[in-house]
């Protein structure tokens, strides 16, 4: 089931990749339905001291981003796929080098709209997102608290969409969506991470049933992005997602929420400000207790970004 959700999601961005192309390479005197933009970036922050009394460490930290979009829309229909892609590492002396960021996310929404005025369309959203490397509670890395694929999260449902392009407003709304969180490591399975249904132990120890590496869920998604300039050469944009199970603990709501602020300082180099907030009770803490792992309750996760580096759109 895995693999097919993910080569569905892949096959869709590739499908659109590959038409968009032929038309533009074809059909080059009509004017294409598609639309196409690619981002790639590099941020990069480094420093060095030498005979500083103040003291410090010598880094260098690195992120590299990209965001591929693809949009197809002719009279009523409107399609939309974006794959959105980031990993930073920092490197600091006497240490080994640490993951900083870190996601492999993968959108498409087909909508259908009954007349050319309205901005309403009924919808299906395909979601995907995981990551590319293993992560850790640091200093601790002999055990990974999760690795590709574990978790990977699949989002499919139907609903409506309320779209503005004239002010890059868009409003999801699902009553029917299912989500599946894939756990394929089973040591991660056993301890029943990321909500799956973990192993099940004898008194003393002995393993007798492992834990499961799926989970599905069905329940009411609402996402909404929006994009303004609210200063001149600089950019606001936000996305939130809000899921809740209808059997799970109905009313108990995931949030992912991200912000992110995108200074232009000429046509290749930005500076970029984000924070990205996650609560899912599903995802239990970790933390380093005298040398060992140990499981907490849920929290707040928070993570915030400050970089400038070099952009090249195409």
């Amino acid at each position: 089931m895995f693999k097919k959700g993910l080569l569905l999601g892949l096959l869709v961005f590739g499908v659109q990749l590959n038409y968009s192309q032929i038309i533009r390479t074809n059909l080059p005197d009509t004017v294409s339905n598609w639309k196409s933009e690619n981002k790639i970036g590099l941020d990069v922050t480094q420093i060095t001291f030498v005979n500083w009394n103040a003291g410090g460490n010598n880094s260098i930290s690195g992120l590299l981003r990209g965001h591929f979009v693809r949009t197809y829309t002719k009279g009523n229909l409107n399609w939309k796929s974006e794959l959105i892609g980031r990993y930073g590492i920092n490197k600091q002396e006497k240490q080994d080098a640490r993951k900083t960021d870190d996601q492999f996310q993968l959108n498409s929404t087909f909508g259908y709209r009954t007349d050319t005025i309205s901005n309403w369309y009924y919808a299906g959203k395909f979601n995907f997102n995981t990551q590319f490397a293993n992560g850790y509670a640091y200093p601790n890395v002999e055990f990974a608290i999760s690795k590709p694929f574990a978790p990977a999260y699949m989002f499919f449902g139907v609903g409506a969409e309320y779209s503005r392009k004239d002010i890059n407003f868009n409003l999801y709304l699902s009553p029917l969506t299912q989500k599946t969180t894939f756990v394929f490591d089973q040591r991660l399975a056993n301890q029943g991470a990321f909500g799956v249904e973990k192993a099940i132990y004898d008194e003393f120890g002995n393993l007798l049933k492992e834990g499961k590496n799926i989970r599905n869920e069905t329940g009411i998604l609402i996402t909404n992005q929006w994009k303004k300039e609210v200063f001149k050469n600089i950019n606001l944009e936000h996305r939130l997602a809000l899921y809740t199970d209808y059997i799970n603990n109905f009313g108990n709501i995931d949030v992912d929420w991200q912000l992110q602020i995108e200074m232009t300082v000429n046509q290749y180099v930005k500076a970029n400000i984000g924070s990205h907030l996650i609560y899912d009770d599903d995802i239990k803490s970790k933390e380093e207790e005298n040398g060992i792992q140990v499981i907490k309750g849920p929290k707040i996760q928070l993570k915030q970004l400050l970089g400038i580096g070099v952009v090249y759109t195409f």
